[in-house]
């Protein structure tokens, strides 16, 4: 978690660059969508639905052969398997990038839609980088090392922030493809000597015919299926925003950004590191171990993402505006992003327990369930986001479709997740609830109080006066909630209690 907040944080100061050369609306515009492309086809090669298929049968053979010839090759077959998957595609891309952007994106500006077809040409190739940095990470983590995969996504901000910083006077929008392809290439390069270290190598490997890696395709097949819907709605949804008023596409993948910080340090590192253990268990049948960890991952992302969603609505105009408002990013930019933000929150809960228990179902090799859930949840999303985005709400009802795709999606998987291995316990879970609400009332009282004494201070942007009064009340608002937790004697207190003093426990690490 620490070093995920190290990399979130570097991303604030990557999009707070981003925002201050090319604004909110415009170039930004084009920059942000194009980007999120080979970002969501990362979902199918990377660390989402290969990952998912991958860590699971890495993790049963490194348990079941001590040698480590089956894990390796694994390894060996799968990166073999993503140069033949990839190199054909990315050919296809610079040929055809056009074409291919003209099918995803819906400039009304035929300036800016061409612009976006050259910039894919250059960005698609951070997809292969980015694929082949996940098998190393998923090898890594089924190992049980975290922390050099955890840091490697910094290395990518700080080449994406030096590019930008150096070369946008004479690349323009082009310096930010600059960073991204040499941000992807050190991910690699910075993972390879643990890589080495635990036993493999980088010798490619064409035999696809070994059981090892028929069995990561047959569970891979169905993860691309769900994968695909959650690519497609995604895009549905940039295409959205794309033909919506200028600055609705920067707004909502910048409203992402800050909504990928809780979620990103707490759901994907509880997730991280709770999926290898439960397909462990589910390995050795150990039922009651997996209901125990499905448990005690849920109560962690409520205890972590509740009060997370609830200080990032409430302060979403003075976040965006002390992080992003200067140079080209206006205070209409500001406007127009803090309310998709609010709308994002309020499902962070969701959208974080949805992909634990998406990854809980694929620990046991049950694909369907999350294939149905994906499924729900495009239909929901896209239902409510045609209505909303011709309503008032605009670019703001993108986000709150979203959000409640999430919501209904969760319902279903938890319902099901109860009756695959028995109740997972809501009894055990509601005083968690309950803790967290308790704990709510006084740190949003304070935030209440703090914004009808100071006004709408947010308007003046990033200044030195600004940051000060976002810290004092987001740093007074986490004190309270803290001092709460600690007071009704939370889980996660505990936990960090025992840590300190040595006594933790193997269950709970």
């Amino acid at each position: 978690m620490g070093s995920t907040a190290a990399s979130r944080l570097l991303g604030f100061v990557r999009i707070a660059v981003v925002s201050a050369v090319f604004g909110g609306s415009g170039e930004a515009d084009v920059l942000n969508l194009v980007f999120n492309i080979p970002n969501n086809l990362r979902k199918l090669m990377a660390e989402g639905a290969l990952s998912s298929a991958f860590i699971p049968v890495l993790s049963g053979a490194i348990v079941t052969d001590a040698s480590g010839d089956s894990s390796r090759r694994i390894v060996r077959a799968i990166l073999g398997f993503q140069f033949v998957v990839l190199v054909p595609f990315l050919l296809v891309s610079v040929f055809f990038a056009q074409p291919i952007v003209d099918i995803v994106l819906n400039f009304p500006d035929p300036d800016k839609q061409a612009m976006a077809g050259e910039l894919y040409r250059w960005l698609i190739h951070y997809l292969l980088l980015i694929s082949v940095s996940a098998v190393l990470m998923g090898t890594a983590n089924a190992h049980g090392k975290f922390l050099i995969p955890a840091v490697t996504p910094i290395l990518f901000s700080v080449a994406v922030v030096a590019s930008i910083t150096i070369l946008y006077r004479r690349l323009g929008i082009y310096s930010m493809a600059v960073g991204v392809l040499v941000g992807g290439m050190a991910q690699v390069l910075f993972q390879v000597p643990e890589f080495r270290t635990l036993g493999y190598g980088f010798r490619l490997s064409l035999r696809f015919n070994n059981p090892e890696f028929r069995t990561v395709m047959r569970r891979w097949l169905p993860v691309v299926a769900t994968s695909l819907v959650y690519i497609v709605n995604q895009q549905v949804a940039l295409n959205f925003a794309s033909g919506l008023e200028d600055g609705s596409g920067s707004a909502v993948t910048n409203a992402l950004t800050f909504w990928q910080l809780p979620f990103g340090i707490f759901s994907a590192s509880i997730t991280t590191v709770l999926f290898p253990r439960m397909s462990r268990q589910f390995a050795v049948k150990d039922l009651d171990g997996a209901r125990e960890s499905v448990r005690y991952g849920f109560r962690y992302l409520i205890a972590l993402l509740v009060p997370s969603g609830a200080l990032m609505a409430l302060l979403s105009h003075e976040i965006v505006a002390v992080a992003l408002q200067r140079g080209e990013f206006t205070v209409a930019n500001t406007a127009m992003t803090g309310p998709v933000l609010i709308a994002y929150s309020a499902g962070l809960l969701s959208a974080g327990a949805f992909a634990f228990f998406q990854r809980f179902f694929y620990s046991q090799g049950n694909f369907r369930v999350p294939l149905i859930a994906a499924c729900l949840a495009f239909v929901v999303d896209i239902s409510f986001a045609l209505w909303l985005k011709e309503t008032r709400l605009r670019v703001v009802g993108i986000a709150a479709a979203n959000s409640i795709s999430f919501t209904v999606g969760l319902v279903y998987l938890y319902s099901t997740a109860s009756r695959s291995i028995g109740k997972i316990g809501l009894v055990e879970i509601l005083p968690t609830i309950g803790k967290v609400i308790l704990s709510l009332a006084p740190t949003v009282t304070w935030i209440l109080a703090f914004r009808a004494l100071t006004g709408e201070w947010w308007r003046a942007g990033s200044t030195s006066g600004n940051f000060a009064r976002l810290c004092v009340v987001g740093l007074g608002a986490i004190g309270i909630l803290a001092s709460m937790y600690y007071l009704l004697r939370m889980d996660i207190v505990d936990v960090i209690r025992r840590k300190k003093s040595g006594k933790d426990t193997g269950r709970d690490k």
